[in-house]
């Protein structure tokens, strides 16, 4: 069974969409005895199943920088130790140059992709957005922060990655770059589902194109499962509803939450919004008279 008491931990990677706090909702509302795998098609920062924290995980994304700094951590390619070392020096050389070096570490990044430099440019990045060209490379501008490697921001980084690598350890987890279509075939019945693709409508250069056909052709999918799924989605917003859940989900059971992003490239994907969890029925626990909660509520009640 899933835990029903999580304290989340924030991942090593920021990354729009983040579900560090919407973690405790998310387990408390799916039934599943652990037996199979726990798959996510879009592993993003990997807030959920790292809180989680199942036996056996088959956790796959398209982009293959995530995929390589999980990899480094789960060998020990990449520790809390030789992470401090690195930040601290590249670091250094931000304050005296300033962004030039920034700029340096993002074309080394796109020339080698070293997990070493996309965690510098994810956290020195404007508002943490993790975006690519057509061609594959990242080109957020600098957030004009010479001193952001400060002592406790590299220590805050570097416990996040000694704390992924406690969970990591001992674990039955594949990190696999592929598509999602690949990802979904491997489910089996005994397994369970988690998806939390890029939301329609919003951050669509994330690191692949995606537009409505594509998910529209998700929902389908999912909707096939012979396992149990869980699928998260946006709602509403100030600005306008998702058409989408109704589309494909109106016969699914759902639980809604308001929630607030605070990365994105505008101003307009950073605000509050009423998130949705869509659950397969079997695997469905109905929330008790909470569901007005805000996710930052519902953190504070279980902290």
């Amino acid at each position: 069974m899933l835990p029903k008491e999580i304290s989340a931990k924030a991942p090593p990677v920021k990354i729009q969409g983040i579900k560090t706090k919407l973690v405790p909702y998310i387990a408390r509302h799916i039934k599943w005895d652990g037996k199979g795998k726990w798959i996510e098609p879009f592993t993003g920062s990997g807030a959920v199943a790292f809180n989680i924290q199942p036996n056996k995980a088959l956790l796959a994304d398209t982009n293959v920088h995530l995929i390589n700094l999980y990899s480094a951590i789960q060998s020990k390619r990449l520790t809390a130790g030789s992470l401090q070392d690195y930040l601290f020096k590249e670091g250094e050389k931000l304050r005296t140059i300033g962004e030039e070096h920034y700029y340096d570490i993002r074309k080394r990044f796109n020339d080698e992709g070293s997990p070493y430099d996309f965690i510098f440019l994810n956290r020195s990045c404007f508002n943490g957005v993790v975006r690519f060209n057509s061609k594959g490379k990242f080109n957020v501008p600098f957030c004009r922060k010479p001193d952001r490697f400060r002592p406790a921001l590299v220590t805050k980084i570097c416990n996040q990655v000694a704390w992924l690598g406690k969970v990591l350890h001992g674990k039955d987890w594949d990190f696999v770059c592929q598509p999602w279509e690949k990802t979904l075939a491997a489910s089996e019945p005994s397994d369970f589902v988690y998806l939390d693709p890029p939301y329609v409508g919003r951050h669509t250069d994330y690191y692949n194109q995606w537009d409505e056909a594509a998910a529209d052709n998700l929902a389908i999918k999912v909707r096939q499962l012979k396992c149990g799924f869980a699928y998260s989605m946006w709602r509403k917003n100030q600005y306008r509803e998702n058409t989408h859940l109704d589309q494909h989900f109106a016969d699914c059971k759902f639980i809604d939450i308001e929630h607030f992003y605070h990365v994105g490239s505008s101003e307009e994907l950073r605000n509050a919004m009423v998130e949705t969890l869509i659950i397969s029925d079997e695997n469905f626990i109905p929330d008790l008279g909470e569901d007005k909660k805000s996710s930052g509520d519902l953190q504070i009640a279980l902290l």
